[in-house]
Order: structure tokens, then C-alpha cells, then sequence
């Protein structure tokens, strides 16, 4: 999952119009190859150029099926698939985000895939993400990769301040301040996004809705007490202040690859970028833990990651050769060299060869899944980070105090979810 995380090509308007099209449009030949478009929502520098070479090895091995790549903005691909498929152009197969999954599917633009050639490996998935993928009882997606946030650390300057990763946000706080005395550099920064800002409402036994109870939870009191938590973290010795600029992401994120700062919160995508920092330049000096416990006592973070879907408007020639590319690219033997490639987790099992399990940061990363919390099959529930997202920046840069802020997102959430009570 990458939240306000813009992949590095720019895909130009025109170029998706003319290959969204998943059906008659596409310009197969009566007699020639099903040519099936692919949007992947991956990072267009890292990640894209390991897809690419696996629909080389695709097309050679299925010389009837063409696939024409198409790598969108993943901020903008949601956006783009929606308004392309209802006008009935969208690509064959769409590279998923796992809460976009239910929210498609509920508009009928994803093909169901059980029994079907994509989920003919059922049994090897993980469970808990085939019930992600899942809406009213049905599959609409493939998991691709998985993911989930953890505290990652340099392990260098914990060891110079002579101190080992919090298992509290408590403990986090005074472990900053130790490694600022110690070392120099601030011990963490955190961010002002609302995804990230989800591990403090779990640290409550709390979420941003109760979807068994149809009720809207953020404004509540173990909300506020999390998001009290979160708001701590930007000031006091060794935290950061918090940015609330464009930037913010980018600024976090370099500050830790090149040690000036010790800990942040970030998630398994960024692996790659991480070992071309400074400070990674021995992979060994990344330390991964689960995310600091709230009060509760209790700690963990969204799961995330990507599944494949196949776009229900296709013709059943398309959908034919859109569901043997599936399978394809989510086969074991797919997983594990995207793992190596891209330093991404795969989503079965008999992916983790010893080759891959080789990598600290999938290791790692590997260690905090368990603690991952799935979200509620709510077609609206990913949308929900939005009113937060205009909200939080607001309290954190001090323009507007947390009850405010709560207040104010727990009326627009409300208005996204209308049969939710308050």
C-alpha cells in the first residue's frame, strides 16, 4: 500500500485513452494475438522494469496473448480507472490497491474470479489476504504483493545511544531523546498522513469506523487518545517537528536513508530505497520492528499491498487471456523473482524460497506481518483517509487544535459512509 506515494513516470493523458480500451477497441486482428492493456500502479523506477521483463517471459510462453503495459500514477490511478470504466474503456487487468478492490467491485467493474484460471492456486495464498480481496462473498483480486507498516531504525545509532527498538510509543519517546544526547540527530519523525497515523487508533483497539456496528469511530475517545499519542510525537527532544508540506514524504524519507534521523514509520515498498541511502549502504545496519503498542497494550498497522484484478467489461475473448496473465504473474515462481527484483513481499508461501528470505528487509518486514491489521470489506472505507488527510496536517502544524480537526473529519466521514451512526 503507498499512500500520497507518486510513482516517478508521468503517464500523459492522451497515452491512457488510447490504451484503456479492454475490448473491441484494443486493434486485434481476426486472426492475430488477444492484446490485453495492463495498468500497474508500481513504482515506474524501481519496480516497472522487473514487470516489464516478465511479460517478455509471458508473451513467449502464450504467443497468442499481447500485453500492452500502461504504468499510471498510483495517486492517480483510482481516479483514472473509475472514470475509465464507466465509459466502458478500462484496461484488462489493473494492479489493485487492496481497499480500491471492494469499492470496484461493488460497482461492478471487476470480474469475479472464483473458479476461474487466475485463482486456480487458491490454496497457496495467504488466507487473510484472499479475504481481502474478497466482497459479498466473492473474489475480485489476485494478491499481488502484501505489505504493512513497521518502525524502522538505524541500528548503528541505536547501538551509539546504546538503546534497543521501543515496544511502546513511551518507550519511543524516551529512546529520541536518548539517541538525541547520544548521537546528535533526532530519534523520529513522523508523519502527518493518515494511513500512518492509523497504527495509533489500533494501538487503542480502535479504527476509524466500527463497520460491524455501522458506526463512525474516529472522533471517539480511544481516537482521540491515539491521535493525542501521534500528536506528541512532534515535539519534545530528539521528535522531529512535524511537515506539512508537499514534501513531506520525500523529506522524511531521505532524512532516515542518510542517518539524520535514527527511526521513522514507513512500509516494505521502500526497501530498495532504503539500501541506496548512506546510511544502508551495509543492508545490514536497517532494524525493522512491529510498530510501537498504544495504551491498550496493543500494536500494529494497515495491511496493504496490491492485488490483480480483471475489468468485467472486457469482451470473454479478453477476459479469457486477461485471467491466464493472472495467474501468470501472481504463480509462485512470478512472486519470488518480483520479491528479488523489487525487495517486495509475496503474498504465498511457497514464494519465500531461502533466496528471497536471504534479504533482511523482506525478512524483516517478513517478522511484523503477523501484527498487520486487515481492514473491514467496506467499499467506502479507504476514502475515509481522505477528510483525515485535510484534517491532521492542520493539528499537527498547530492552525487547529485535535478536537477540531477530529470533529470536522468525523462529519465528512459520516457523509461517506450516510448509513453510519455517530
Amino acid at each position: 500500500m503507498r499512500r500520497g506515494i507518486a510513482a516517478t513516470a508521468l503517464v500523459a493523458s492522451f497515452a491512457l485513452a488510447a490504451t484503456a480500451c479492454g475490448g473491441s477497441d484494443s486493434g486485434d486482428k481476426a486472426d492475430g494475438p488477444v492484446t490485453i492493456t495492463w495498468w500497474d500502479t508500481s513504482n515506474a523506477t524501481n519496480e516497472a522494469p522487473t514487470y516489464k521483463a516478465l511479460i517478455k517471459d509471458f508473451e513467449a510462453a502464450n504467443k497468442n496473448i499481447k500485453v500492452k503495459y500502461v504504468n499510471v500514477q498510483f495517486d492517480q490511478a483510482q481516479n483514472k480507472f473509475d472514470t475509465a470504466a464507466g465509459a466502458s474503456g478500462a484496461p484488462d487487468v489493473l494492479r489493485s490497491e487492496v481497499g480500491w478492490t471492494p469499492a470496484f467491485a461493488k460497482k461492478g467493474y471487476f470480474l469475479p474470479l472464483d473458479g476461474t484460471e487466475a485463482l486456480a492456486d487458491e490454496a497457496k495464498f495467504k488466507p487473510n489476504l484472499i479475504e481481502q480481496a474478497k466482497y459479498d462473498g466473492k473474489t475480485y483480486g489476485v494478491p499481488l504483493v502484501t505489505d504493512t507498516l513497521a518502525l524502522v531504525y538505524n541500528k548503528q545509532l541505536f547501538a551509539k545511544a546504546g538503546i534497543e527498538a521501543p515496544k511502546t510509543w513511551d518507550d519511543l519517546k524516551k529512546a529520541a531523546a536518548t539517541i538525541k544526547d547520544k548521537t546528535g540527530v533526532d530519534g523520529y519523525w513522523g508523519s502527518t498522513q493518515a494511513y500512518y497515523a492509523q497504527t495509533f487508533l489500533y494501538g487503542e483497539g480502535t479504527d476509524t469506523v466500527d463497520a460491524a456496528a455501522k458506526k463512525v469511530t474516529v472522533n471517539s475517545p480511544a481516537a482521540k487518545k491515539g491521535y493525542g499519542t501521534w500528536l506528541s510525537l512532534f515535539s519534545g527532544k530528539g521528535l522531529h517537528k512535524a511537515d506539512t508540506t508537499a514534501d513531506a514524504y520525500a523529506h522524511i524519507q531521505d532524512a532516515f536513508v542518510n542517518g539524520k534521523v535514527a527511526a521513522i514509520i514507513q512500509g516494505p515498498w521502500e526497501i530498495t530505497n532504503f539500501y541506496k541511502g548512506s546510511a544502508f549502504a551495509d543492508k545490514a545496519n536497517l532494524g525493522i520492528a512491529t510498530v510501537p503498542a498504544g495504551s491498550a497494550g496493543k500494536a500494529g498497522a494497515p495491511t496493504g499491498g496490491h492485488n490483480l484484478s480483471v475489468y468485467a467489461g472486457s469482451d470473454a475473448a479478453h477476459q479469457k487471456a486477461a485471467l491466464k496473465f493472472v495467474n501468470f504473474m501472481t504463480s509462485a515462481k512470478s512472486q519470488s523473482t518480483i520479491a528479488l527484483k523489487n525487495s517486495t513481499l509475496p503474498t504465498r508461501d511457497d514464494a519465500y524460497t531461502d533466496q528471497v528470505k536471504a534479504d533482511p528487509g523482506i525478512a524483516g518486514y517478513g517478522t511484523v506481518l503477523a501484527a498487520a491489521q486487515p481492514r473491514p470489506a467496506l467499499p467506502e472505507y479507504s476514502s475515509l483517509w481522505g477528510p483525515l488527510d485535510t484534517e491532521l496536517p492542520k493539528v499537527a502544524g498547530g492552525k487547529e487544535s485535535l478536537d477540531k480537526g477530529l470533529s470536522n473529519a468525523e462529519t465528512a466521514i459520516a457523509k461517506l459512509v450516510p448509513d453510519f451512526s455517530k
